[in-house]
């Protein structure tokens, strides 16, 4: 394998309207299509946003009229480190979406969403996890039954 090509593209948004934050987005390559407002990155892509990261063989970002990020589309071995309402996850899954205008995180395919802190686990088909609202939601599809884990402390005495 060659010199590994760095690609930095620096996108300026925010979450909050007077916070904003860089993007640091590092891929293999890059390909850009104005006409239809996104960039693909392959190989080794990484997006981080503060201590949030992605990580995927491909992400697509689509843009708006302005070029300002609006949606994120990891696919192969597509995973992240968020932290949503100050707790830490894992997520992993066949695909990761990423929307900002709704802080909407969606795993689709063998989903896997991870809170560190409190070690609870979920597994589904998808799982959609808005950081607004705080509000999460799980399907099965029809292969296997949603899973939760999590500990529950034994009060004996």
């Amino acid at each position: 394998m060659g010199a590994r090509k760095k690609i930095i593209l620096a996108f300026v948004f925010s979450i909050l309207p007077l916070v904003a934050q860089n993007v640091e987005v590092t891929a293999d390559d890059f390909f850009a299509d104005e006409n239809k407002f996104i960039s693909e990155l392959s190989g080794n892509v990484s997006v981080k946003k503060g201590k949030d990261i992605l990580t995927a063989d491909k992400v697509v970002i689509h843009f708006d009229k302005n070029r300002n990020p609006i949606k994120y589309v990891a696919t192969g071995n597509a995973k992240f480190k968020v932290l949503i309402k100050d707790k830490n996850y894992n997520g992993s899954g066949n695909e990761l979406v990423y929307e900002l205008k709704s802080n909407l995180y969606t795993i689709n395919g063998s989903g896997f969403l991870h809170e560190v802190d409190s070690d609870k686990r979920v597994y589904g088909e998808k799982i959609s996890v808005n950081q607004n609202s705080g509000t999460y939601s799980v399907n099965s599809g029809n292969k296997k039954p949603v899973k939760f884990v999590f500990q529950v402390e034994d009060k004996k005495k």
